[in-house]
């Protein structure tokens, strides 16, 4: 089973255009403030973590993901890593960048999750279960992510 969603959008940054574009190069300042993300971990090359599933009755399912970044003249990129012997995982991939102080994002999700084949309609509804889940936290991350990366900004402003 595969799940998309995106999320574009522009947010001002009350900083010296210099300091924006080192804030979108920084996935650990812009991503560390969002709560559907568990493990976030970034250097120079990579960004990994997991993105939290809650399904009712399981407790929570974690998405592991890693991104290679890409560092551009303006910001940077993630450019999404396939994950082996995972049987639920997502690719993130983004772009961001600084023109002047307005920040410009671009994310995709792409969440793949191996499901048991369906017997029946219990299999049936459990798989329909697992998609309505899945898609709406990718739905409520895509658009979380503008407010979570506003307080990031004030935070680092702090």
């Amino acid at each position: 089973m595969i799940l998309d969603a995106e999320q574009t959008f522009t947010l001002p940054y009350p900083g010296p255009p210099a300091d924006a574009v080192a804030f979108v190069r920084d996935p650990a300042r812009a991503l560390g403030r969002l709560r559907f993300l568990r493990d976030l971990r970034a250097d120079q090359e990579s960004v990994r973590g997991e993105l939290v599933v809650p399904l009712p009755g399981l407790g929570d399912a974690d998405l592991p993901f890693h991104s290679l970044l890409s560092v551009t003249p303006d910001g940077a990129d993630l450019l999404p890593q396939s994950l082996s012997g995972e049987r639920a995982w997502v690719e993130v991939a983004g772009q961001a960048r600084a023109e002047g102080t307005d920040l410009h994002f671009a994310f995709q999700f792409r969440a793949h999750l191996a499901t048991p084949d369906a017997q029946g309609w219990g299999g049936a509804a459990f798989e329909k279960m697992i998609r309505a889940a899945a898609t709406r936290t990718l739905d409520r991350v895509a658009r979380e992510l503008p407010g979570s990366i506003s307080r990031a900004i004030d935070g680092n402003l702090s």
